[in-house]
């Protein structure tokens, strides 16, 4: 089969109504399958108040406010109307990017069909319960995953360390890699504004310790804020940036009262923004890929991690930043105050960083997810 053949239908949980690296994925992929002739037709619960137009052609599934994260929605189904569109689009390809209710049924209208599924994974949903006090969740959120998986003719994992853990858990015996790509036009240690710092009241010689994602406690804003704590505490010079908005913002500028909150950017106030950062911190172990340790890396930045999936792939531990056990406070905080320190460190680390993510092509990672479609219905087909 040729590109030009293919019919995709999209799930999401989170097309275009709230801006996440999920979606912002996804939207990338629609635009390459549409520039190489596939047609594409996204399902997804929408909001008269989306966070960016989408990229193709939207249905929309109803949905309900999820409680207590009234800013997400979740669709309880497949309902009629939405089963009629689909059937009408005839798809030769389902593609899932959650595991979730309406994954689940449009999983099972695929198989009904005969209809070739593979499944992109985005996020470790079975780390989130820890967050909320429900750690004793996270076995029955594996099997969950684990029947939806293994349902689908592949899956794809966005970094090999990622891919490990599936195979590990049995959740397909078809991996494959759709990693996630950088903007370079965006991210570029180029656009690095002294100027916009000191708007910001921060000092040309002071060392910026930057956060950049959405303020929810699953990014490990408790240890974020640990750590900070600890540096504080051994009087090690340095600023705090916070780039994001999100439910948990009042939270956490309590817990670090003297960091500089810049509101959502986007763009190319974004890539300024990180590119004026001097360390990116990012303990978060929920990410399957850490979009935002790759933009920091694109703009020079050296990266202080939680060793966990996807970042573990991306940071290399002494060359282009540090890679800690998750809650090792005094791990990152060590590892902070030397980039705080030596400048010197800190700018070759940055340079190896820039150099690792020249590779990150979009239009290369996306031909990846191509190719699986069609070695999936090729071997559906033979």
């Amino acid at each position: 089969m040729t590109p030009d053949r293919l019919r995709v239908a999209l799930f999401s949980g989170n097309y275009n109504y709230v801006r996440d690296g999920a979606n912002q994925a996804l939207n990338r992929l629609v635009g390459y399958l549409l520039g190489q002739g596939a047609t594409v037709r996204v399902y997804s619960p929408t909001t008269k108040t989306p966070a960016f137009p989408p990229t193709g052609d939207l249905v929309d599934v109803p949905a309900l406010g999820v409680p207590g994260r009234g800013e997400y929605r979740l669709a309880l189904g497949l309902p009629a109307k939405t089963r009629r569109d689909l059937e009408s689009f005839g798809p030769n390809m389902v593609h899932l990017s959650a595991p979730d209710i309406l994954g689940h049924r449009a999983l099972t209208w695929a198989r009904s069909g005969s209809v070739p599924a593979v499944a992109s994974v985005h996020t470790r949903f079975d780390t989130y319960v820890a967050y909320y006090g429900l750690g004793f969740l996270a076995p029955a959120a594996v099997a969950i995953q684990r029947r939806f998986y293994r349902r689908c003719d592949a899956i794809l994992a966005p970094a090999p360390s990622m891919a490990e853990i599936l195979r590990a858990e049995r959740m397909n015996f078809d991996i494959g890699i759709w990693s996630r790509g950088v903007d370079r036009t965006i991210f570029s240690p180029a656009v690095r504004s002294l100027p916009w710092r000191r708007s910001l009241g921060i000092g040309d010689q002071e060392v910026v310790i930057g956060f950049l994602g959405r303020l929810v406690l699953e990014k490990g804003l408790g240890v974020f804020a640990d750590v900070i704590a600890e540096l504080e505490r051994r009087q090690v010079p340095h600023r705090v940036m916070v780039i994001g908005e999100g439910p948990a913002r009042a939270w956490f500028a309590e817990r670090v009262p003297s960091a500089v909150f810049t509101g959502f950017l986007a763009n190319g106030e974004l890539g300024r923004a990180v590119a004026s950062m001097d360390v990116l911190f990012n303990p978060s172990t929920t990410e399957t890929f850490g979009n935002v340790t790759l933009e920091a890396m694109a703009c020079a930045v050296p990266v202080v991690a939680a060793i966990a999936t996807g970042t573990s792939s991306l940071v290399e531990d002494g060359v282009t930043g540090r890679l800690v056990a998750p809650d090792d406070i005094a791990g990152y905080a060590d590892a902070l105050q030397a980039y705080a320190l030596d400048r010197d460190l800190a700018d070759d680390h940055g340079m190896a960083g820039e150099a690792k993510a020249a590779a990150f092509s979009w239009d290369a990672i996306n031909k990846a997810v191509l190719d699986k479609y069609l070695e999936v219905i090729a071997r559906r087909v033979g």
